[in-house]
């Protein structure tokens, strides 16, 4: 039995309260009582129930009105309504008003365990759905790590040792290195591969808000919580919780988050209630957290408990033997995407694309390839093809592919009256790569955005 389950039980007649708390508690459930509507909502201020029980007929405000407010405050609750008159109608009524099943009276110990189970299944369903959601393309198996280099071979070693270990693991590297993809590879690898893969992007929260993200909220806890939320680690729950650029978050924030590490549980914003976890941290960053230690910007326990596995991805410039590979790789993918029937990349185009150094690393060349696959005259990409316009110069010397792509960057950010943002999405990279390739080129912006 789940005992992690928190049930709120909202009944006017205390024998049916006492009854529910009996049976309920003998299966392990944690319960909550409330004796009217106006009690049960003055709980559900300050902690998220998994399940409420909820009796439609009850003195001052009655079930009904009490199930509307549950419904826009908990969505996520699953109310299980307790009906003993007109029970057809009352109950399709509460059904259309958004509860999940319903209990007529009178009822045996046995039909309540019944229909609490059941709740029970439909709740991690939700949150697995939630889940889902958020991770239609997650699989990554080690058929996706495309390149036999000796870097590469190590790797992909290291990703079969550590996945079924259950160990932390702090993943560095360059941008575009693949970071994330090694993250779902340990997790596609460890004991909890059927289990929830959830991502933070902490390069993208605000910092106000990551304690909310984190560890979810309760309705009102602050402005703007209309409603109850779950955190992170709780839809990461019994699976894998991955922080993006962990180096990006604040010292107030790193040491809740150690504490919610080693003591295993979490508390909402705006409650006082614990909730047990059971996850594991991979962890990514494109800085040295090191360093961070040293100039007190990252926490030296934090660091050590994140980083038990150290990985480091090496840039795409030390595996230059892995590019014709991932060329051919993307180069299919991209023409089943696009629908495009490009033959092959020739001899010279290739030759331009090992010799050029990828400060992008293989989200760089992913980038390229697509776009070349899509804005290509023939069916071989030639040299001119990999960028949008033609680079040749007045001696008939191809330039090289860094100046193309500074010249085309420029032009790029020309053509946005330089809004970085517009810019980013038109050549299909992120901001943060586009900043980079700013600073790597040293061109001069006019405004920032």
């Amino acid at each position: 039995m789940d005992k992690n389950i928190d049930i709120l039980v909202i009944d006017d007649d205390k024998h049916m309260r006492d009854g529910c708390h009996q049976i309920l508690r003998k299966s392990q459930y944690k319960v909550a009582l409330a004796e009217d509507g106006y009690q049960g909502l003055e709980l559900l201020k300050n902690k998220v129930f998994d399940i409420i029980i909820l009796d439609l007929r009850m003195p001052g405000i009655d079930g009904m009105e009490v199930l509307k407010k549950i419904k826009t405050s908990n969505p996520d609750s699953f109310v299980i309504v307790i009906t003993g008159y007109a029970s057809v109608e009352s109950a399709v009524q509460a059904m259309k008003i958004g509860a999940n099943d319903f209990l007529p009276k009178p009822f045996t110990p046995e039909a309540l365990r019944v229909i609490v189970k059941r709740a029970v299944e439909k709740r991690k369903l939700l949150l697995e759905n939630i889940y889902l959601r958020e991770q239609l393309d997650s699989y990554i198996g080690m058929d996706d790590f495309i390149g036999e280099s000796k870097p590469m071979i190590k790797i992909k070693e290291l990703i079969r040792k550590v996945g079924p270990t259950g160990s932390t693991v702090l993943i560095s590297g360059e941008s575009g290195t693949g970071k994330e993809l090694v993250a779902r590879a340990i997790h596609r690898n460890s004991p909890r591969k059927n289990k929830p893969f959830i991502t933070v992007d902490c390069g993208s929260l605000v910092e106000t808000l990551f304690e909310s993200e984190l560890f979810g909220h309760v309705k009102g806890s602050f402005t703007g919580a209309i409603a109850s939320k779950h955190g992170k680690f709780e839809l990461a729950n019994t699976g894998t919780l991955f922080f993006d650029e962990i180096g990006n978050i604040g010292t107030n924030i790193q040491g809740k988050l150690l504490r919610a590490i080693q003591e295993g549980e979490v508390t909402k914003v705006g409650s006082n209630q614990t909730i047990k976890i059971d996850v594991r941290i991979i962890s990514a960053t494109n800085i040295d957290l090191i360093k961070g230690i040293k100039e007190e910007t990252f926490r030296e326990d934090l660091f050590y408990r994140l980083a038990v596995i150290p990985i480091n991805l090496p840039p795409l410039r030390v595996r230059k033997d892995d590019i014709p590979s991932l060329v051919n790789y993307f180069l299919n993918k991209y023409n089943k995407k696009r629908g495009k029937r490009i033959k092959s990349i020739s001899f010279h185009a290739m030759q331009t694309l090992v010799n050029y150094d990828w400060p992008g690393n293989v989200r760089e060349l992913q980038n390229t390839i697509e776009r070349a696959v899509v804005l290509a005259k023939g069916d071989i990409i030639e040299p001119t093809d990999i960028f949008h316009f033609s680079y040749v110069s007045s001696k008939n010397q191809s330039t090289t592919l860094a100046s193309a792509e500074r010249d085309h960057i420029l032009k790029i950010l020309r053509d946005c009256n330089w809004n970085k943002s517009k810019a980013a999405n038109l050549l299909k990279i992120d901001r943060k790569t586009l900043r980079m390739k700013i600073e790597k080129y040293e061109i001069i912006t006019e405004s920032v955005d």
